[in-house]
């Protein structure tokens, strides 16, 4: 069997979302005809855990860990924060006491971590891997990014030791939303722009999880991208139960930042509870994962405190017992200039879980295309009025109140799935090493 070298940040007991792409794509690789041997940190700072992942890991796959070291600590000691609490992206904040010191963070983070925050991890992995290869070859290299650490360890490793390299991409590097937000001198912004033209140059084939995004990077120059959504895995649901919240449940999984704020949706549910007798009582608003300070403070102000849930984190179990128990599952698209290309990788576990589907963002977004080709959803402007949001609503809740199921196309969904999906990138390794045998 042909060996590939995962090169990847997160990895269990990582919990999130962001470690399922490359989690999964090294449970189905074997099916391909490839063997996955993983690059990983070594005490890194993950903001959630959840050992359950683990089980996903192949059994007998060779881990190769590296020692890292982050600045979180600098920044929670500079900023005030007790030293355990889980601090991960310093442009999102939970409390309005940011201020200077906050913005100084951003300006350090910004100049002096290229590509981000696991920058120092850069020069050692190059080192050790750049030896283990010498000693034990592999076929392919495969790398995940961000965090774009990972995208520059395997340009240096691929570079010196000549292994065809596919670079694959969650996010963007200069492209990412949360670029705009950097404050970066001339130097930084070259030096971001440098790199990254370097792993175009280096990578034998580009992945990228939209078709907007792949359109975007072929702009700045990258070449031989193809698309591989995030997908599902259908044995992460095939145990669950699936038995209904007792009240009619809008519920959210994952990060709720400043830019992911639907103000006019707790207007809508506010004016629902004024038009509708028993809509109080029956009505819960699920918000799991992290929620910046003023997506609280708009709940409270619409009315609707009563009817919001703020769970905070839960394991990953525990979200996916929540998105099948929902009537409704709410999905935010950040409000960014590149969003449309954003398709988030929890898209796909609420296509598993065959709930409606209430997604903000552009309706011209690629979630957008996927929720009309499975016909899985609704998607509304930030900018929707009040009005037409409740009028959707109302329809959900009176098939609540009727018993009415609703039915979702399983064959068209499963083209999601990682087992497809995964088949692809191992047929794109294929293609790769034919090329450009090592």
């Amino acid at each position: 069997m042909k060996r590939v070298l995962l090169i990847t940040y997160y990895w269990p007991p990582s919990g999130g979302i962001t470690v399922l792409r490359m989690l999964k794509f090294a449970k189905y690789l074997r099916a391909t005809g490839w063997e996955p041997v993983i690059f990983t940190a070594e005490g890194a700072h993950y903001p959630t855990i959840d050992p359950t992942n683990e089980r996903d890991v192949p059994q007998g796959i060779e881990i190769i860990r590296q020692r890292i070291w982050e600045p979180y600590s600098l920044y929670k000691k500079f900023m005030g924060k007790p030293a355990d609490e889980n601090v991960n992206n310093v442009f999102y904040t939970d409390d309005a006491d940011g201020g200077w010191k906050h913005k100084a963070a951003v300006w350090v983070r910004s100049n002096f971590f290229i590509p981000d925050a696991r920058a120092t991890w850069i020069k050692g992995s190059v080192k050790r891997l750049n030896a283990y290869l010498a000693k034990h070859p592999v076929e392919a290299i495969l790398s995940d990014g961000p965090p774009h650490s990972n995208t520059r360890i395997a340009t240096l490793v691929s570079r010196a030791t000549g292994t065809p390299w596919l670079a694959d991409f969650q996010d963007p590097w200069t492209q990412v939303d949360y670029y705009q937000l950097l404050n970066l001198t001339r130097w930084g912004r070259n030096k971001h722009e440098r790199q990254e033209q370097e792993a175009f140059a280096q990578a034998k084939r580009t992945t990228i999880v939209s078709p907007s995004w792949k359109h975007d990077l072929e702009a700045i120059g990258a070449k031989n991208v193809e698309v591989i959504p995030y997908g599902y895995d259908p044995e992460d649901f095939a145990d669950l139960k699936r038995s209904a919240h007792q009240k009619f449940t809008l519920t959210h999984l994952g990060i709720m930042g400043y830019d992911r704020n639907p103000v006019n949706l707790f207007a809508a549910i506010a004016l629902l509870k004024k038009e509708l007798p028993d809509f109080a009582d029956d009505f819960e608003l699920r918000l799991f994962g992290q929620l910046d300070y003023r997506v609280k403070e708009n709940i409270l102000a619409a009315g609707i405190g009563d009817q919001t849930n703020f769970a905070g984190n839960v394991a990953r179990a525990e979200a996916l017992q929540q998105q099948v128990d929902s009537h409704l599952l709410l999905l935010l698209l950040n409000q960014q200039e590149n969003a449309k290309g954003r398709i988030p990788g929890k898209l796909f576990e609420y296509l598993a879980a065959r709930r409606p589907i209430l997604n903000f963002g552009g309706t011209d977004s690629d979630v957008a295309g996927i929720l009309n080709e499975t016909k899985s959803g609704s998607t509304f402007g930030y900018d929707a009025s009040p009005q037409e949001i409740a009028r959707v609503l109302k329809e959900a809740y009176s098939d609540y109140k009727s018993g009415k199921a609703v039915q979702m196309d399983a064959e068209v969904i499963k083209a999601y799935s990682h087992p497809v999906l995964v088949k692809k990138l191992g047929e794109l390794l294929d293609e790769m090493t034919a090329q450009s045998p090592t």
